[in-house]
């Protein structure tokens, strides 16, 4: 299962690399529209899959 919450924390990583992107393109003048909807995105899937382990049953044995 720690596989699945490195995965996760790769999710918030690509986000935080698209709202750099987005900031960098705006003082450019230039689009930046599809920057913030992947790292909306990107967000939105960190949350899910941090969500989605917890309801996972722990297999200890």
């Amino acid at each position: 299962m720690k596989i699945y919450k490195i995965i996760a924390y790769f999710y918030l990583v690509f986000g935080l690399f698209f709202i750099y992107q987005a900031y960098a393109a705006y003082t450019n003048n230039e689009d930046y529209l599809i920057n913030l909807l992947l790292a909306a995105a990107a967000i939105f899937m960190f949350i899910f899959r941090l969500r989605s382990i917890k309801r996972f049953p722990q297999n200890k044995q």
